[in-house]
């Protein structure tokens, strides 16, 4: 596959694993374009997240869900910063382990774990599919969550199977100083300047188009994602463009949710026809 994005510019919306992303593309030979979306910080009062881990390790949790690797990392970050590394990962390794998607158990295995088991889907509903085959009934369920979404959904499910739920959201976004990246972004796919745009996660949607209806250019992101192809991850991000009325026209091949498939779909979609750049030169 080696630079087989050469000459064409690729918009990415930059969130956790961006960098990653950003250089498997350059290797194709890829112009990338980023955007930062958003900064993540630690949650602003630590409390909560200091009592979680020391319920963690009082009381060994039964099962855990990681929704994100990025969520297990900013655990640990207060962990090391409270001196219970050695508990907190001995507590851990005596509980199931679920994550959702393959980055929670990358982060697993960055503190000597393994997770039981990984869903088929990375989504709210996966994770919820994936438990409701097993018994939880009497357990204690350790829940990472991450922001901007609404997991009443999830928690009720899994509380509807018996287990009783110790929830933790150990960081928060902060997008408002991307604002201006994001409508220069905009302004260059209606200018035709961009060859793809590449989404990794449904908030990159969400934040979009709340970014151009507040500065008013909601028309103009539309106009330039009519003529900007968009590269899709996988399901929720699919399905997060469908509620703005908006469709995905690259998607990874057999169900392959990862960014080096979603870079092949890429390379094999866009070497239809030559890069922008060029037809204009």
């Amino acid at each position: 596959m080696a630079e087989r994005l050469n000459g064409y510019r690729i918009l990415i919306l930059e969130t956790r694993e961006e960098a990653q992303f950003s250089r498997l593309l350059a290797e194709q030979g890829a112009d990338v374009l980023q955007c930062p979306m958003f900064t993540i910080h630690d949650a602003p009062d630590a409390a909560p997240i200091e009592g979680w881990i020391r319920r963690a390790i009082e009381r060994p949790l039964d099962d855990l869900v990681l929704m994100t690797g990025e969520g297990l990392r900013r655990l640990m970050k207060v962990v090391h910063r409270i001196g219970v590394e050695q508990e907190f990962v001995d507590g851990l390794a005596k509980a199931r382990k679920f994550a959702r998607g393959p980055k929670p158990g990358r982060a697993l295995r960055e503190i000597g774990l393994e997770p039981q088991m990984t869903t088929e889907k990375p989504t709210s509903e996966g994770v919820a599919e994936m438990l409701s085959k097993l018994d939880l009934t009497g357990h204690r369920l350790g829940l990472q969550l991450y922001p901007d979404k609404d997991h009443a959904t999830l928690i009720g499910a899994i509380k509807a199977q018996g287990a009783e739920v110790d929830a933790v959201l150990p960081y928060v976004y902060d997008a408002q100083a991307a604002d201006a990246n994001i409508v220069t972004a905009i302004e260059e796919m209606a200018r035709g300047r961009i060859d793809a745009i590449a989404l990794t996660s449904s908030g990159q949607v969400r934040r979009l188009l709340e970014v151009a209806q507040a500065h008013r250019c909601e028309a103009q992101l539309r106009e330039g994602l009519q003529q900007t192809p968009i590269a899709s991850v996988g399901p929720v991000v699919s399905d997060e463009l469908k509620t703005y009325g908006l469709s995905t026209d690259i998607y990874p091949a057999n169900d392959a949710f990862f960014m080096k498939p979603l870079i092949s779909a890429m390379a094999t979609a866009l070497s239809k026809a030559p890069p922008r750049a060029a037809a204009r030169s």
